[in-house]
């Protein structure tokens, strides 16, 4: 490999380590092919000097790849050890809360044994393009809290809180809306706006979820209080008892956030899907007052951090590629469009409508 100047570097090189802004950020990743695009933004940001990969090197890498193009092509159809975990998690959580319809007990052991084995493919979860399709209105509430259980147990992480609550993280994401097991399904699940009187009956699944674990052994207090203060709120504005954030438990506050993406990047009956760029800008407007804002901004620093090379459709319905995410803005990234840079800071009447490249379950 060796270090030359961009003026001298050729289209077809590989980038052999990764290439800065002068603020720091990642422009583009080691392995990352030389373009007509790619040679356009270095110059745009003024990078004096790359690494590229020598032709020996570049040749040893290209040996490599004609090698693996001739395995066998794997089967597209057989699910990835996440997809098939989060499925098994959805169908147990599913007969969780017909159990506990019942007024049987939560069978917790069972729970996070499962829960255990999704968490072995967490490296896996991308949250701003993993999404669940066609997902019927009565299994939304499981999707929801099998993806809010992987987004707490993240957060857990991001905000270095010790390993010991990684799990009881991921528990309250997954025990949350235990409550709503004991609300009558034709408002859980009722299609159309619900009126004032059965919102307030919504809003008894917060007490309703305390009550059904704070006896239950395996799980710590900080689950129980999850269930009972996600929809709480900074400024004391939520429910059910308007306390004001020192008095709620940082895997409420986890949950909170969760629970607000996951619920509106979801497809519901009465409305589409939002983007997950979009529900970003909403949590980054109630970080002022709603959500805790120094978990707010750590969710969305780590959720928009891997998403160089995503293919997104623009709101004007124009196809693209990410080529760069601005630290400071980084729910409006640079995206390459037919080898035009729409950068969607400056051109603030665009934003990313739907990312493309999704894994679905």
């Amino acid at each position: 490999m060796g270090t030359v100047a961009v003026s001298q570097v050729k289209l077809g090189d590989k980038i052999a380590q990764d290439v800065l802004t002068p603020l720091g950020s990642v422009l583009f990743h080691k392995g990352k092919v030389i373009t007509p695009r790619e040679y356009e933004i270095l110059q745009a940001f003024l990078v004096p000097t790359v690494v590229i990969d020598s032709p020996a090197e570049k040749k040893d890498a290209d040996d490599a790849v004609q090698d693996k193009s001739q395995e066998p092509a794997k089967d597209a159809s057989v699910k990835s050890g996440l997809n098939e975990q989060y499925d098994l998690t959805v169908v147990l959580l599913k007969k969780v809360f017909n159990q506990m319809m019942s007024g049987m007990a939560l069978p917790i052991l069972e729970l996070r044994n499962q829960l255990e084995m999704l968490l072995a493919y967490s490296h896996e979860y991308k949250m701003m393009t993993f999404l669940p399709q066609n997902v019927p209105t009565e299994e939304y509430l499981f999707h929801k809290s099998v993806m809010s259980s992987l987004s707490c147990y993240m957060l857990a992480q991001w905000n270095n809180l010790p390993r010991k609550d990684w799990m009881q993280s991921a528990l309250a994401g997954l025990l949350h809306d235990i409550g709503n097991a004991k609300i009558d399904p034709s408002i859980l699940n009722k299609p159309t706006k619900l009126t004032p009187a059965e919102v307030e009956d919504m809003k008894r699944h917060t007490v309703l979820g305390y009550q059904l674990l704070k006896n239950v052994a395996g799980i710590n207090e900080g689950v129980k209080l999850a269930a009972l203060q996600h929809h709480e709120r900074y400024d004391a504005s939520g429910y059910p008892l308007g306390v004001s954030s020192e008095k709620i438990h940082p895997y409420a506050k986890f949950v909170a956030i969760s629970d607000i993406f996951n619920a509106m990047i979801m497809k519901r009956a009465y409305r589409k899907a939002t983007s997950p760029y979009l529900v970003l800008e909403q949590l980054l407007q109630d970080s002022f007052g709603k959500l805790d804002p120094a978990y707010v901004r750590t969710f969305i620093e780590k959720a928009t951090q891997f998403n160089n090379g995503t293919i997104v459709r623009l709101n004007d319905d124009r196809i693209g590629e990410i080529v760069f995410s601005d630290r400071n803005h980084p729910t409006r990234p640079w995206v390459s469009v037919s080898g035009t840079i729409v950068n969607l800071v400056n051109e603030r009447q665009f934003y990313i409508e739907e990312v493309m490249s999704k894994t679905q379950s």
